[in-house]
């Protein structure tokens, strides 16, 4: 793929080049048009691999997306540009481990592959380890669907590096649960294993915390409300998060930068 390093700039085709940007890149991109056309990628037997790829591909999107959807209502201020194709990419390599179905119908088999998860940062530019540097401990339930976030007693001048002209912040933990993903012939497409326990949620929030005054042991609590038990098939995906406000008045007003989300545990 060819880019243009000139001063130039125009998106669009001239011959046989066509010229266009990449979300979440700098600069412009050019690439020769043509191709084959969509009855051969779906019909020509040279083209099997590549539906095949295809097929794969669209099911781990769609177990990607289920992870910012059971985090949607925090996800606004918390994700990058970038995120949707991190998480798509790591439900490819979960399809991958797959040994069970044919190259092309691998299941997305999450609760066996939960390492891909943990860790996991949904802004890039804001790293939650940075942020917030307290000690907490993560406390499950023998009900898999709750938790507790214990955060210990810190200093926040000592142990946050919020951005400037905020004065406030807010502690958030919350819990989703994903289910395995497996191809649905009837249907043609992945469908979720366990559709009743898939994207229930629960999310908390602290009280609106000070930057200068210390503050106490903190503990949040989480619950998906399942009156039956969240089977094996099912990923308990786990996320604390940090916010940022500046108070003016008796209003608190919402940063749109420098807040931090990530994936404390997945199990």
């Amino acid at each position: 793929m060819a880019r243009q390093k000139g001063h130039v700039k125009y998106v669009g085709t001239i011959g046989d080049i066509r010229h266009f940007k990449i979300k979440g890149q700098t600069g412009y991109f050019a690439g020769l048009t043509g191709g084959p056309t969509g009855e051969q990628v779906a019909t020509a037997p040279a083209f099997e691999r590549t539906r095949e790829n295809m097929n794969e591909f669209g099911g781990s999107a769609k177990a990607g997306r289920a992870v910012r959807s059971v985090f949607s209502s925090v996800l606004g201020k918390m994700s990058d540009s970038q995120l949707t194709g991190r998480l798509t990419a790591i439900m490819k390599k979960i399809n991958l481990e797959d040994q069970s179905e044919p190259r092309g119908y691998r299941a997305i088999l999450i609760s066996q592959q939960r390492k891909y998860l943990a860790g996991v940062t949904f802004n890039k530019n804001a790293n939650f380890d940075s942020c917030m540097k307290a000690g907490a401990d993560l406390v499950k339930n023998v009900k898999r669907g709750i938790a507790d976030y214990s955060v210990a007693a810190f200093k926040p001048l000592d142990d946050i590096n919020a951005p400037a002209g905020s004065t406030h912040f807010r502690l958030i933990f919350g819990l989703g649960v994903l289910s395995d993903f497996a191809y649905n012939a009837t249907s043609d497409t992945y469908e979720a294993i366990k559709p009743d326990f898939h994207e229930l949620s629960a999310v908390t929030y602290s009280d609106y915390l000070a930057l200068n005054a210390p503050i106490p042991e903190t503990v949040l609590n989480a619950d998906v409300d399942t009156e039956d038990p969240v089977p094996d098939d099912c990923t308990i995906v786990a996320v604390a998060g940090i916010e940022f406000f500046q108070m003016v008045g008796e209003n608190y007003y919402a940063f749109a930068s420098g807040n931090a989300m990530k994936v404390v545990d997945a199990y």
